[in-house]
């Protein structure tokens, strides 16, 4: 069954209402990522959201959450004298489907920059459904199409 052939039809202003807060939704995981506010992101995902990375899946909040501190250790390091890295994620072209009152799906592409430059970039595969009347990802499936010499990730 086609996505166009699942959706339902939504009043328009509800339409531009869901569109919106997806688009803060992302904004709010690079904004958190880059911040390294990990705990604010995890928030971001339903309880028992799927993050597919290329090498691994991972099932909830639990899960998801030792990813980003695994990041983080990357990222800021883990000794006194570390210092954190510059890191900033760009996305651009952003397809939403809204799909129904509480379900959604998109795809983008990404970029992350770090003090050496373009780092790696590819592509977000979202899903999203809403939880106590906020969007959040359900599914986010995360593709990396290059990425630099000596890439940090």
């Amino acid at each position: 069954m086609s996505s166009a052939s699942r959706r339902v039809p939504l009043d328009r202003v509800d339409e531009l209402l869901a569109r919106e807060a997806i688009r803060d939704l992302v904004a709010r995981y690079n904004a958190g990522a880059d911040g390294g506010r990990f705990d604010e992101v995890v928030d971001l995902f339903t309880s028992d959201a799927v993050m597919e990375l290329p090498a691994e899946r991972l099932f909830g909040h639990e899960e998801i959450a030792a990813l980003f501190r695994r990041i983080q250790r990357v990222v800021v390091g883990s000794g006194a004298q570390d210092r954190r890295r510059y890191i900033r994620h760009f996305t651009a072209t952003l397809q939403i489907d809204v799909e129904a009152a509480d379900r959604a799906r998109s795809r983008c592409y990404y970029q992350v920059l770090m003090a050496h430059g373009l780092d790696h970039w590819g592509r977000y595969i979202d899903s999203y459904r809403t939880v106590d009347g906020k969007w959040r990802f359900a599914h986010r499936k995360v593709t990396v199409d290059g990425r630099a010499e000596g890439s940090a990730l």
